[in-house]
């Protein structure tokens, strides 16, 4: 028997399926979807089984064929339903199989490799150095070059006394518990009847005998009385065992969950439970968009859909952007289906993460709720697919393969027909407008579950605050509203989508600002660490406080950054409780959830936050939103600036006044006339979709074209731009007339990492040509530009333009 196997290289030469020849001793063990370690020229390397032919194709001699050497898996790790997917996403994203694979799987079981030596003549290696080698006959290159052996070592090397290896390992340790089972082969009754002399040893093999798997942990032997003696004899006599069992790494292991009831619906949500319902009694691929406000039960509307999706036997997803993924949102699934639900997200560990996987692929969870990756989740009978804030452009992955989990979605549903619901108070344009079309069917809920009116909006010109003298980031209005509902114990959400202290420094007599030497960006002062840092590479440097362009002193902190509102607010309210939430107070584990719990809890007077807080927050004593400055997004050089800025200001407006109590937003502006802002007040979504269609028809942009961007990146500005003319002359030579193209240009961000980046834009409506345009560049890029390190990035239906 012949398997095809893709190798874990990731490189176009080798990114296709190879033949290896199933030895009979895992005969038994090779599965389509397993992984497999392989011999691959010198090295030594994992691999996916793609297929299994009784014979290799007709040219291959079988002879000449190597064999797998061993099996890492006793159950596929990849479906056939995910196989299949991974060949369409490689083809329409133009990237490596490998990459797909890779993206597709829990990171825990991606191979690691690591160089060693390995012993070939044992007697020439000094015993010194020999006691090193561990018992496999292998020494890390790590550890040699720690020790410094590297000299001697190479000496040995060159002359044949050791090799170089590439070892093959796992980035999973499994957890395990010590446990006790019964032996088999020993038919039970005699074994009792041996035993009736024995009070304690029958009593603890009878105990064994009734445990549904007839094992226990060691643990739970001695909690229950039985003694280490009685033990000790069942294991001399044969009858019992010990050893380590694998365990789950269960993050809610110590937590109780309350059975929370289904809520009864209203008119409005019925019949947009009922309309899915249809479908899914059909077993119908059909897309619903759920255009709900904020504060309309779209997740009710979700869980009973879900509950009645596992009453005819199937699994559902939910899909939930990485920041919207609140405990309180996995608390209200939890306290509905139990045990039955699998949380993947990326505040759990590696370990967590995959034993989380595990549950649904051996189909002990049958409901998933996770962020953008989840969307590959191993369902084999997958009923039905939530995708909650559907706008959201988290959905799309930045890196290799650059997929969308909106058309993952589209693709399992068809697999698997069943339906999709993209639920969203403020969807994307492409969204709504295949709804007005019929592709996808419109339900609405125009008014919040408990009658409970949408929050006030006030727009403040912060142009007049500063004409009337107040230069504070507060204005009065603000300041009145947050002391009054400080006054009223009730709680205040303060938005601002910028961390750190001050956006930038700035020498007040030369106009310096301190610049990140790999990146055009300036740095951002963070005062906790005191330093200014680089949010696209990383970089860090001490401030100084002498301009090292004139040298004068007059260094000014300019612009407002989390940290800085933090320090104001202290300032101004001196007696209020502040819990700052931001990428730099969240990026220990639990400190999101604990922060989160503390203000739910009455903990925090102000929560003040960038994106994360603008989703997923139902709290009864939010009464007061405030944004800090609406303009942030509004400015930058992306066509959809208008759209996020009207659904991240629509969010985070819909935090206050959910419950009894009555919302206030107050959204701070130097803008105040834009219609994004204006829409906002009005809460129109259907003014600004039109308005903003309008704009996107007369610049050609989506959802009237689509769209693929090419990014050209390189160290040499020289090299960039001869690459960009010469990838701009192949389009044009391949696609047709009905197709734009643009550029080359350089991007937003002319450099990042100390690379000069230079980008072409395509617009089309239909294009014949395209799959073999793009198949053709990405082969020239490879043979002609790969060796020079030039980077070349296919982004199809990009989400950031920068």
């Amino acid at each position: 028997m012949i398997a095809k196997v893709i190798v874990d290289i990731p490189s176009k030469s080798v990114d296709f399926t190879f033949d290896y020849v199933i030895p009979k001793r895992l005969a038994a063990f090779v599965q389509v979807g397993v992984r497999v370690v392989v011999p691959f020229g010198p090295r030594t390397v994992q691999g996916y089984v793609m297929d299994i032919q009784s014979h290799p194709d007709q040219d291959i001699d079988e002879t000449k064929l190597k064999e797998i050497k061993e099996v890492q898996d006793i159950q596929p790790e990849l479906t056939s339903e995910l196989i299949q997917l991974s060949a369409w996403m490689s083809n329409y994203h133009v990237t490596k199989r490998i990459s797909v694979l890779e993206a597709m799987l829990p990171s825990a079981i991606k191979a690691k490799y690591q160089k060693a030596f390995e012993l070939v003549k044992e007697q020439e290696v000094a015993e010194s150095l020999r006691v090193k080698f561990n018992k496999e006959g292998h020494y890390l290159y790590k550890d040699a070059q720690k020790n410094n052996d590297l000299a001697e070592l190479v000496q040995l090397l060159n002359n044949g006394d050791i090799r170089e290896v590439t070892l093959l390992s796992q980035k999973l340790k499994k957890k395990t518990q010590r446990a006790v089972k019964i032996i088999q082969g020993y038919h039970p009754d005699e074994v009792l009847a041996k035993l009736e002399k024995y009070i304690k040893q029958y009593d603890l093999y009878a105990y064994l005998l009734d445990e549904q798997q007839h094992f226990v942990f060691l643990k739970e032997i001695n909690d229950m009385g039985f003694s280490n003696s009685s033990l000790d004899a069942l294991i001399k006599k044969g009858y019992v065992e010990k050893y380590d069992a694998e365990i789950d790494r269960d993050p809610f292991a110590n937590r109780v969950f309350e059975q929370e009831v289904k809520q009864k619906l209203t008119i409005e949500q019925q019949h947009a439970f009922d309309t899915v319902k249809t479908t899914l009694d059909g077993d119908e691929a059909r897309t619903f968009l759920l255009h709900g406000v904020t504060g309309s039960g779209k997740t009710e509307i979700y869980l009973q859909t879900i509950e009645a999706v596992l009453n005819k036997g199937k699994q559902a997803m939910m899909l939930v952007p990485e920041i919207a993924l609140t405990p309180q949102m996995v608390l209200r699934f939890k306290r509905r289906f139990g045990d039955d639900v699998a949380v993947l997200h990326s505040g759990l560990s590696t370990g967590e993460k995959y034993d989380e996987w595990q549950k649904i692929r051996d189909g002990r969870a049958r409901v998933s709720v996770g962020a953008r990756s989840s969307i590959f989740a191993p369902f084999k009978e997958l009923g039905l697919i939530i995708i909650d804030e559907e706008h959201e452009s988290t959905y799309k992955q930045e890196d290799y393969p650059r997929y969308h989990a909106r058309e993952i979605a589209q693709w399992r549903s068809q697999y698997h027909n069943c339906p999709i619901i993209l639920g969203s108070a403020t969807p994307c344009l492409e969204s709504f407008a295949r709804a007005e079309k019929g592709v996808y069917t419109l339900l609405s809920l125009p008014h919040r579950v408990n009658q409970q009116a949408l929050p006030n909006i006030d727009i403040i010109d912060m142009r007049e605050e500063l004409s009337r003298g107040n230069r504070s980031m507060f204005s009065n209005d603000l300041r009145d509203a947050m002391n009054a509902r400080l006054k009223k114990k009730e709680q205040i959400v303060l938005f601002l989508n910028r961390r750190g202290y001050a956006s930038f420094m700035l020498c007040r007599d030369c106009g310096h600002v301190p610049q990140c030497p790999n990146c055009d960006i300036s740095l951002t002062y963070h005062k906790t660490t005191d330093q200014l840092k680089c949010h696209y590479c990383g970089y860090e440097e001490t401030p100084s406080n002498q301009c090292p362009n004139c040298e004068s002193e007059h260094i000014r902190q300019m612009g407002t950054g989390t940290q800085r509102v933090e320090e104001l607010l202290q300032q101004e309210f001196p007696d209020a409780r502040i819990i700052r939430m931001d990428v730099d107070t969240t990026s220990r584990k639990g400190a999101h959830e604990k922060l989160l719990s503390d203000f739910e809890q009455g903990k925090g007077d102000i929560l003040l936050g960038t994106q994360m807080i603008a989703k997923g927050l139902d709290y009864p004593n939010i009464t007061l939103v405030g944004v800090l400055n609406a303009d942030t997004m509004l400015n930058l050089p992306d066509f959809r600036a208008s759209e996020r800025t009207y659904q991240i200001l629509t969010q985070v407006a819909g935090r206050a006044g959910r419950h009894e109590k009555e919302g206030q937003v107050i959204i701070q502006t130097y803008n105040p006339e834009h219609y994004a802002i204006q829409d906002v007040k009005q809460n129109n979504y259907l003014t600004f979709y039109q308005r903003e269609m309008t704009y996107r028809k007369l610049g050609k942009y989506p959802p009237y074209y689509f769209l693929i961007n090419f990014t050209i990146s390189h160290k040499e500005m020289k090299k960039v731009m001869e690459a960009s003319k010469h990838i701009h002359h192949i389009l044009l030579q391949h696609l047709t007339s009905k197709s734009y193209v643009l550029g080359p240009s350089p991007a937003a961000l002319s450099r990042i990492n100390n690379e000069y980046r230079f980008q072409i834009l395509v617009k089309y409506k239909r294009e014949p040509e395209l799959l073999t345009a793009l198949q053709y560049l990405d082969d020239y890029y490879h043979e002609q530009y790969i060796k020079d390190k030039l980077s070349l990035k296919i982004d199809i239906d990009p989400q950031v333009m920068m």
